[in-house]
């Protein structure tokens, strides 16, 4: 295939961060010189065999430059051998990546649900008037608003990415308006902690148990609070033990889709097709949802030694961790964990002697919602813009690279060290008959004590919010909405509501990523419901027409109300909404479309938004 590149050339930087990532071209294929006689070239096929490397390539790049440009972007589709549209429409896929000149010192202020909750306008009133409107570069430094950063449990928070020799990334919570202008403008933000869930160091605690009192940091640490024991206890097992174990536990998935974990992995266990891999979905983008960074900045060693035992399970050789482009000490962790692994034969060619083999890769994303849709994470890693895809076929058949993949979140997987130490009978008698084991929720909002809390399945809201301190002083309890922007609205009348699979689908609602972020009177509902929509609409991959032109109708009907410059009455408005989410879940390729207007129609439904007896329409 002929490549059309383009005419622009790299700056010497530029060049030297893409080489330092891939290494030196050692063809014309990658970006080498010319031979002398000009009729002869070597090594196509291994260039572009290296298209996965695209993602991670652009991250090299953007680390050093600070934006895409039209030579960086050129060297690298020469490099990998892609064309430059194709690369061009993955690097705008992602909000984390530029391809216009920006400053190299950017800071990313979240004003998403629960930082709305907890003051997030007044940070971005205070920057607009004291700095300048978002994306303007002020002595080298700017700032944009930035949907959830998964740091829901210390709002508002807020992400400093600075470029350049000395690339840097840093999470920052709990931050003030002054706080952020001295950091915008150079002062050295404190090193980020991993957040101490409020149940630390309680007895019953199972998936939560060493964080706060183990050194995440620590192999020998984790080794001494009973780490590994449940991968020696696989290998007693064998690969049909551990399936039978996970089987017999009944564990749900916990990423929302709530899919059997056993008949998963057994589905891809008895697939002929080799090799296969694992994936472990760590980008959890979901408004509200951060359990998964608390299990990977606390206790990154479970996740390792879990996934390693999925892959024993079901022959896989190769796994990967697609982590969220906006967590940075997780990253960190896991990869200090994963070095610690290998050099421990933990990892790699003969694990602990048994002659297994399997290995992980990190893999960071770069802030993209819909990558957490299992296919869409296989587009990405592949180097593709990332898309879902059409099922069937099934991940179990089809998946990362063709071969048949494994798709669990880290909650789902770090469950399986109790699993196979307990026998899955004894994990089934945790929670409820349909819902077994322990839950990990995420609560935020107006909640007293913000955090992730481990309870077993059938806790009622009502006792998960008493857990939490119940809502923050000086407020009354509005609404609490489940499962984040893709889950819905209760009202306070429902807090007995028990938290199980089952009990939420008969409900109408769904546990989702386990969001329970708490609202209070203070809040302003219909701007609430505005920030959810303008979220759906902006993360809509665009794919399917159902999920593109839905989000951006139901955001224009939501604003319409919310002005009280309707088309008709206020009724007319409230049906066309209800007749978009219809067409948006019988008609969206995935998960994102589908529930796109479960948020909204909940809380016109149940909180009587926009309607006389509800008080919102001016």
């Amino acid at each position: 295939m002929d490549l059309r590149l383009l005419d622009a050339e790299p700056t010497t930087d530029e060049r030297a961060a893409i080489d330092a990532f891939l290494g030196p071209p050692v063809s014309t294929w990658a970006g080498a010189d010319a031979v002398e006689d000009g009729h002869s070239a070597h090594g196509g096929h291994a260039a572009r065999a290296q298209r996965h490397q695209l993602l991670p390539t652009l991250h090299a790049l953007h680390e050093k430059a600070g934006w895409i440009s039209p030579g960086g972007l050129n060297y690298v589709a020469r490099r990998l051998t892609i064309p430059p549209a194709d690369v061009y429409g993955v690097a705008t896929f992602y909000a984390l990546f530029s391809v216009q000149p920006r400053a190299p010192r950017v800071l990313h202020v979240c004003n998403d649900l629960a930082c709305r909750c907890a003051g997030s306008d007044k940070l971005i009133e205070a920057l607009t008037e004291r700095v300048g409107a978002h994306g303007t570069d002020t002595d080298g430094a700017t700032w944009e608003p930035s949907p959830c950063l998964g740091q829901c449990d210390r709002a508002p928070a807020a992400f400093l990415i600075q470029s350049g020799e000395d690339p840097t990334e840093r999470e920052l919570t709990n931050v003030d308006a002054e706080a952020l202008i001295e950091i915008l403008y150079g002062a050295t933000p404190a090193f980020p902690k991993s957040a101490t869930p409020p149940q630390a160091g309680q007895p019953n605690l199972r998936l939560l148990r060493r964080i706060g009192l183990v050194d995440p940091e620590s192999l020998d640490q984790y080794r001494a609070h009973g780490g590994y024991a449940a991968l020696r206890r696989a290998f007693d097992i064998g690969p049909e033990g551990v399936l039978r174990e996970v089987l017999d536990s009944k564990l749900m998935g916990r990423g929302g889709a709530a899919f059997p974990t056993g008949r998963k992995w057994d589905a891809v266990a008895r697939q002929p097709r080799r090799p296969h891999y694992l994936i472990c979905n760590a980008d959890e983008s979901e408004p509200g949802t951060f359990k998964d960074r608390v299990i990977m900045e606390g206790d990154p060693f479970s996740l390792i030694e879990s996934m390693t035992i999925a892959a024993y399970a079901t022959g896989c050789e190769r796994g990967y961790v697609y982590l969220r482009g906006e967590y940075p000490l997780a990253q960190g962790r896991l990869e200090g964990a994963l070095e610690q692994a290998r050099h421990h034969g933990l990892l790699g060619e003969d694990i602990l002697g048994h002659g297994f083999r399997f290995d992980i890769e990190l893999r960071k994303g770069a802030g993209a919602y819909i990558c957490g849709e299992e296919t869409a994470i296989f587009s990405s890693i592949e180097g593709y813009r990332g898309e879902p895809r059409n099922k069937p076929p099934f991940p179990v058949q089809r998946g990362l690279f063709g071969p048949p993949t494994v798709v669990n979140n880290v909650e789902t997987l770090v469950n399986v060290l109790p699993i196979v130490l307990e026998g899955g009978p004894a994990f089934a008698q945790i929670g409820t008959e349909r819902s077994t084991g322990p839950k990990l929720f995420c609560l935020s909002g107006a909640v007293a004590q913000p955090g992730t809390y481990e309870v077993p399945f059938g806790t009622t809201l009502r006792e998960l919010l008493e857990l939490a301190g119940g809502i923050s002083a000086g407020g009354s309890l509005r609404a609490v909405l489940l499962g984040g922007a893709a889950g819905s609205f209760i009202t306070p009348d429902d807090m007995d509501l028990k938290l199980t699979f089952e009990d939420a689908r008969e409900f109408g609602t769904t546990l989702g990523s386990g969001v329970v972020l708490g609202i209070d009177d203070a809040m302003d509902l219909p701007e609430l419901l505005m920030t959810i929509a303008a979220f759906m609409r902006d993360e809509s991959c665009g794919q399917c027409v159902p999920c593109r032109v839905g989000t951006v109708r139901q955001e224009e009907a939501l604003a319409r109300l919310a002005s009280g410059r309707t088309r008709g009455t206020v009724q007319d408005e409230l049906n066309l909404i209800a007749e978009i989410g219809q067409a948006m879940r019988d008609a969206s390729i995935c998960g994102l479309g589908q529930t796109a207007s479960s948020a909204v129609e909940s809380a016109i439904a149940r909180l009587a938004v926009f309607t006389s007896n509800g008080g919102a329409t001016p």
